[in-house]
């Protein structure tokens, strides 16, 4: 029996010896084929002609929309971005996880001061476990509104992607703005008025407005599809300001992804996506071959504020239709029905849809139990301001936004991950409050007391590893809306959403903890709240906000101090040797 024991004892530690040589030529194997992309970024004003007007826009590269960039899980991407511009610039890589590379994010006096006029800086990351649709844009002023782009993640080489029918193309589908003047001018004059800035003037499908806009129809962009062949639609919402439907005449949608992250599949007429958030679905070509309008419009939750009311196209054209092989503009294509612009009961049936279809990790033991509202509010008119021109909010006043009642102010000395990395003193405070100041009917008739939020740069501590829940809680002050709450550096959990206040002792019984959606940009219900949960396992100083640029414009955001870890690998890198000086 003894030497039984010991053949049994020697035979299972050759296995565990074998076992582990394997996945150490498995891990050599995957990172011999991943690759480093090089790519030069070049800031600078171009002409652009949208609406019978050109004007001169900043872009990359003299493109708009700036080009794709496609890696595969794995890679790492290495840009280099020269400002030849007039105004300051960053970029951000939205919804990268940035793993000790918080120095590569990009929000302006965030992770790093602004590339001034005639500067450069090179972004340098690796992309880690995420597959699907993320995309990148400028991160300072309103410059995204033309600075912006998709960034692919393939599978490993040598993966296919996880669904039952590969697709035969794929094609990126950009949602914008576009604005009849420079973006900057607008965003200024709103900031010296206090009031709302000028709603944008169109909507673009890859840059273009399409057919229903003057002087756009030569340039409605084609997608392209053959009858039997499935393909892959990657969407992002880039517009600056706008929750957007979108839908393709005729045709079913199969969601497969969302943020980099696989989703068990599902079939919708329309998508709802807020500024940030991407969609990967797959469309069939199994109608008629002909010419299908692919259509996006406004979803506006907020009551009486003033919106774009328009409707941008492109076409989805069968290569077999007869007019693929000559010019059928006096042939309309077919045009889809869209959701009015005010249905809630369409958002709420899409996004409650998202399902992860990996094992998912969600944590249950909660470190950190926190509670945020979010919304706007309203500033009286200082006394050496002209009321009239200055103070064109409601009643006189000047429009803010805040986080438990925290208007958030951005530094302009240092960038906050370099105040924490050098320990430089007064830059900020890590004060920010846990819970709201005060509890009140977050969606119902709010005191006027409650309109007028304090200024400051008051971050939030994490320690390392702890696991964090957060409850998003829109408000009704001033005006209640869905917020798209985008957090840096960090996927997270959407285990629950809902409508009224959260409340602590029932809605927990909502829950889902087996396989919630795994996003970067949550859509905060209007008048309602979202319950997100992530482990802080990434150092640095992560910014969250609302995606709505003119809402965190005006303070609707807040950021993480993620204390380092144990280690090298626990503990951010080293800032680069030419990281932008302020």
């Amino acid at each position: 029996m003894e030497v039984f024991n010991n053949i049994f004892a020697i035979n299972h530690r050759c296995s565990s010896f074998f076992l582990g040589l394997l996945l150490l030529l498995a891990s050599a194997l995957s990172l011999a084929n991943a690759k480093s992309h090089y790519h030069d970024f070049v800031i600078q004003a171009t002409p652009v002609k949208r609406l019978c007007k050109t004007q001169n826009s900043i872009t990359v590269n003299g493109m708009f929309p700036g080009p794709t960039l496609e890696v595969n899980n794995g890679d790492t991407l290495v840009v280099n971005v020269v400002n030849k511009a007039r105004y300051n610039v960053t970029i951000h890589w939205h919804g990268i996880r940035q793993m000790r590379t918080g120095w590569a994010d990009g929000p302006e006096f965030v992770t790093q001061c602004p590339i001034r006029p005639g500067g450069s800086y090179t972004y340098r990351f690796t992309i880690q476990g995420q597959e699907g649709t993320l995309w990148w844009h400028a991160h300072s002023s309103w410059l995204r509104a033309t600075v912006y782009g998709a960034l692919i993640i393939h599978p490993k080489e040598g993966s296919s992607y996880p669904f039952s029918k590969q697709p035969k193309r794929e094609t990126a589908i950009l949602l914008g703005e576009w604005w009849n003047a420079n973006p900057i001018d607008v965003v200024r004059e709103s900031t010296r008025t206090g009031g709302t800035p000028n709603s944008s003037d169109a909507y673009t499908i890859n840059g273009q407005p399409g057919d229903l806009y003057n002087c756009s129809s030569q340039d409605t962009v084609i997608v392209p599809i053959d009858s039997g062949e499935t393909n892959l639609l990657r969407v992002v919402n880039s517009a600056l300001n706008q929750p957007l439907f979108f839908t393709v005449a005729n045709h079913k949608l199969t969601v497969v992804g969302a943020d980099a992250s696989y989703v068990k599949p599902f079939t919708t007429s329309v998508l709802m996506l807020g500024p940030g958030q991407t969609t990967d679905v797959l469309i069939s070509g199994d109608q008629n071959p002909s010419r299908y309008y692919m259509a996006a419009r406004a979803y506006q939750s907020a009551q009486n504020a003033p919106f774009d009311n328009t409707t941008t196209t492109a076409i989805l054209e069968y290569k077999s239709s007869p007019c693929a092989a000559k010019n059928c503009s006096s042939n309309k294509p077919i045009m889809p029905p869209l959701p009015t612009f005010n249905d809630t009961a369409t958002v709420t049936a899409f996004t409650s849809s998202f399902k992860s279809t990996d094992k998912t990790f969600v944590p249950t033991d909660i470190d950190e139990s926190l509670f945020f509202t979010v919304g706007l509010g309203l500033n009286p008119c200082p006394p050496n301001f002209n009321k009239s021109s200055q103070c064109q909010g409601p009643n006189g006043t000047r429009f803010t936004a805040s986080m438990n009642n925290v208007s958030f102010v951005l530094p302009s000395n240092f960038s906050l991950l370099q105040a924490h990395h050098q320990r430089i003193q007064g830059v900020f405070t890590t004060d920010f409050p846990a819970n709201p100041p005060r509890k009140f009917d977050y969606t119902g008739n709010v005191s006027r007391s409650l309109f007028t939020p304090v200024p400051g740069t008051k971050l939030y501590r994490l320690k390392y590893g702890s696991r964090v829940q957060i409850v998003l809680q829109d408000t009704s002050i001033v005006t209640s809306e869905n917020h798209p709450i985008h957090l840096h550096g960090y996927d997270f959990y959407i285990i629950a959403q809902g409508f009224g206040n959260y409340n602590p002792r029932t809605d927990p019984s909502k829950f889902n903890l087996v396989d919630p959606p795994l996003r970067n940009t949550v859509a905060v219900p209007v008048n309602g709240w979202a319950v997100i949960r992530f482990v802080a396992d990434n150092p640095g100083v992560w910014l969250m906000h609302c995606h709505l640029d003119v809402h965190i414009t005006w303070g609707l955001a807040t950021a993480f101090l993620v204390e380092n870890g144990v280690g090298e690998l626990q503990s951010i890198e080293s800032p680069p040797e030419d990281l932008p000086l302020c």
